[in-house]
């Protein structure tokens, strides 16, 4: 059972300054959402980040929300919270598919995401999950969202022009192209 497992856990990383950080959730299950939002907010609190929640009506809208929040305001990183319990139709692979995959595009484009949206069989496996005194898997997708944030800090500071310079910006700085006439 994997609730007797144990796995490693990366140290919390520290931070020269707050993280600003936006949890959007699904609610459909109530009192999932209560427990993921309780670790998540545990976590990001525990590194003296602030957080807004916002709530959207399923999981397939997770991604949706975060990439209108990534184009219209300034979060450093975002955590998704919801759930999926199997039910009698083929939607339940669509909704566990594309919403991952959206949450997966979203990062390769550069956001720091932490996926707490859980994908399960059973109300019971869902809530062994999503408990923030037991798995607490919404406080791990925090963990996560903070540390990718960490290395886009890490990363991002550390640019120093490393790489081709194109051909226009070598001839403006030698006076080519300018418009003046250097002859």
């Amino acid at each position: 059972m994997a609730s007797s497992e144990t796995h490693y856990v990366l140290p919390r990383p520290a931070f020269d300054k707050p993280v600003k950080m936006l949890i959007v959730l699904s609610p459909y299950y109530k009192q999932i959402a209560e427990q993921l939002v309780a670790g998540a907010t545990a976590e990001i609190e525990a590194v003296d980040g602030f957080h807004e929640i916002v709530e959207v009506p399923g999981a397939l809208e997770i991604p949706t929300a975060i990439g209108i929040a990534e184009r219209m305001s300034n979060f450093d990183g975002y955590v998704a919270l919801g759930c999926v319990i199997r039910g009698e139709t083929t939607h339940y692979d669509t909704v566990c598919n594309d919403s991952s995959r959206g949450l997966t595009l979203l990062g390769l484009q550069g956001l720091c995401i932490g996926n707490g949206i859980l994908t399960v069989e059973n109300h019971e496996q869902a809530m062994v999950r999503a408990e923030a005194a037991g798995q607490n898997k919404g406080g791990g997708a925090a963990a996560a969202a903070l540390h990718l944030i960490a290395l886009a800090r890490r990363w991002g500071s550390s640019r120093k022009g490393v790489g081709f310079v194109p051909a226009r910006d070598e001839y403006q700085v030698a006076g080519f192209g300018s418009g003046k006439d250097t002859a």
